[in-house]
């Protein structure tokens, strides 16, 4: 007989507690509620009100997917919908980010999910993807996936070792704060990627004087590129799909990448 029972609220609050190294007086005083209170709800002698768990997930600022978790195990319903990006409620979602995508070209843009999935991108992300096999495409493209295999872009940048170290730590980092299972196993997937056999016997070639700590320094047929980026994610989202997309920007780091992302584009 299967006697596995769902996780209660209460359990489900403590864990995100625990996560993010809080006291249950810590806890209580950004919710405004007593310690006492949030006591016999974890311990389950006390069933919260919708309004509270929302405070609570608020304070311990969840992501929306979790929120309506908490909900569901108090026996609440979801407050916040998942719509499709095809959907027509998304239709000034999908706009903003093809302007987003458009407007920053000639360099290279992505539209990822909180998987790292690839949702879109713009057509400067050509001098990322060039060369990338159909495996490692399909079925949906996944940022980690691509730079970290050894066919993938991992074999064609100049500072592997450096990138690879930045990715997984930030990969990990999310891990932890979210608790989210899919990343974990993708983490623990890409961690153990081999570094390419030429890779481990060059090393990292020196890095010039440069403001960024880790570009992504990519060799290519017109030369050697150099980039970094900034992620952008929707302000005060009320929709879980669009409160777990972030969209990563590419800028040159160089005079020379500059004239070269330009004149690809051309």
């Amino acid at each position: 007989m299967d006697t596995h029972q769902p996780a209660g609220v209460g359990m489900l609050l403590r864990e995100w507690r625990q996560r993010r190294s809080l006291s249950q007086l810590d806890l209580a005083l950004l919710a405004d509620t007593s310690a006492r209170h949030l006591s016999c709800v974890e311990t389950g002698r006390a069933r919260p009100s919708r309004t509270m768990v929302l405070r609570l997930s608020r304070a311990l600022d969840i992501p929306l997917r979790e929120r309506n978790t908490l909900l569901l195990a108090a026996d609440y319903a979801p407050a916040y919908r998942e719509s499709s990006l095809d959907d027509e409620t998304m239709t000034s979602i999908r706009s903003a980010l093809d302007t987003m995508l458009t407007a920053h070209e000639p360099y290279p843009a992505v539209v990822v999910d909180r998987q790292w999935n690839v949702v879109t991108g713009n057509r400067s992300m050509a001098v990322l993807m060039d060369g990338i096999p159909p495996h490692l495409r399909q079925p949906q493209p996944n940022v980690y996936r691509l730079a970290l295999h050894p066919d993938g872009l991992a074999s064609r940048l100049a500072n592997l070792h450096e990138v690879r170290a930045l990715f997984l730590e930030r990969l990990l980092r999310q891990v932890n704060a979210t608790g989210d299972t899919q990343l974990r196993a993708l983490y623990e997937e890409v961690s153990r990627y081999p570094v390419p056999a030429a890779m481990e016997q060059a090393g990292d070639v020196e890095n010039s004087p440069s403001p960024i700590q880790v570009p992504l320094r990519v060799r290519t047929p017109h030369g050697e590129l150099s980039m970094f980026s900034t992620m952008a994610t929707f302000g005060a989202p009320a929709d879980v799909t669009l409160s777990e997309l972030a969209i990563e920007l590419f800028y040159p780091l160089d005079g020379f990448t500059a004239a070269a992302l330009r004149a690809l584009a051309s």
